[in-house]
């Protein structure tokens, strides 16, 4: 059972092969180092996950080819698939492959393998998903990635520094900025959402939000109008995972609650039915309760971060939480 002050230490119950063969039908937004995160822990509990990922990253590499090509950026595709392999030889070999990158005095420089390999993709077939599904066989992938929306966005931020508010644009600039963001929106205001996402958001039995860049990974998904309109209408439970730490330069001094009240800002409209925590960054209970509830959602506290101390979530404790929550609905 899940207890909201569980003690550390155990070995983690997760599903076997049977029942992550089969399993709910997961949706996981988000993008970056928080979404691996998620779906690192949800390969584990289902065989019927997909990733919708956000496409506004402008920094790095994916920055360099949005620019150059016109594409989609391909980082944080690229992440999810790599968290999408499976933990043998082939799987584990191929996730170092596409996540590698190229250290050189040329143009090569930064560039990380997989991001050349989806953007090559995209070239000879023409289709974004389609390229994403020939990468995710290559890998052996567990699951299906997808973009958010068919058009790479930027998003705008408003940033309140010192008590004077201004307007930065660019997902780097949206996480360097000094100050504290207040809202974010999207450049194009009504991009289109990609069918599939939308398609998987509404048949989903589960959508997860989180844990990510608040502002920049999580919330950018319900600025895309046609997928907001599948996540408020789909039949699917909602649950949102907490992150372990503020993220710099974006959430600096945010506590647990106030993740939650930025989202309900954003989306006051749009229920939760479970918000995760982990039992060490809860230091006021009641209101995160009371945050949660807001959202109409229950707060479940468990043992999911790494054992390390650092402020990662550790994939297996995270994945048996996960697995007893979606049990407890089926």
């Amino acid at each position: 059972m899940i207890h909201e002050r569980a003690g550390r230490g155990g070995a983690a119950h997760l599903p076997g092969k049977d029942a992550q063969a089969g399993g709910p039908r997961v949706v996981a937004l988000g993008g970056g180092h928080g979404l691996y995160a998620s779906l690192s822990a949800l390969r584990m509990v289902t065989g019927r996950l997909t990733a919708v990922v956000t496409v506004a990253d402008d920094g790095g590499s994916s920055g360099r080819l949005r620019r150059e090509l016109g594409v989609l950026p391909p980082g944080d595709l690229r992440m999810a698939l790599a968290a999408l392999c499976d933990d043998d030889e082939w799987g584990i070999t191929w996730s170092e492959v596409v996540q590698h990158r190229f250290r050189s005095e040329g143009e090569l420089h930064g560039h990380a393998v997989g991001n050349l390999l989806i953007v090559a993709l995209w070239e000879l077939l023409g289709d974004a998903v389609a390229g994403l599904d020939w990468v995710g066989r290559l890998l052996g992938a567990h699951g299906r990635v997808l973009p958010m929306a068919s058009v790479p966005l930027d998003i705008v931020a408003e940033v309140e520094l010192d008590g004077v508010v201004s307007t930065v644009r660019g997902q780097v600039a949206c996480a360097l900025t000094p100050g504290r963001v207040l809202s974010v929106s999207l450049v194009p205001e009504d991009p289109p959402a990609r069918p599939e996402a939308v398609a998987a958001v509404r048949d989903a039995d589960w959508v997860v939000f989180g844990p990510g860049s608040w502002f920049t990974s999580v919330l950018p998904h319900l600025k895309v109008p046609e997928l907001a309109r599948a996540l408020h209408g789909t039949k699917a439970r909602r649950l949102v995972t907490l992150n372990l730490a503020p993220q710099p330069g974006e959430t600096d001094d945010f506590s647990p609650q106030q993740h939650l009240d930025v989202l309900r800002q954003h989306a006051p409209d749009l229920s939760m039915d479970v918000v995760l925590a982990d039992t060490q960054v809860v230091d006021d209970h009641d209101a995160l309760e009371k945050a949660a509830a807001a959202l109409g959602a229950r707060l479940v506290i468990a043992d999911v971060a790494a054992s390390d101390g650092s402020p990662r979530h550790d994939p297996r404790r995270l994945a048996s939480v996960l697995d007893e929550i979606f049990l407890q609905k089926r």
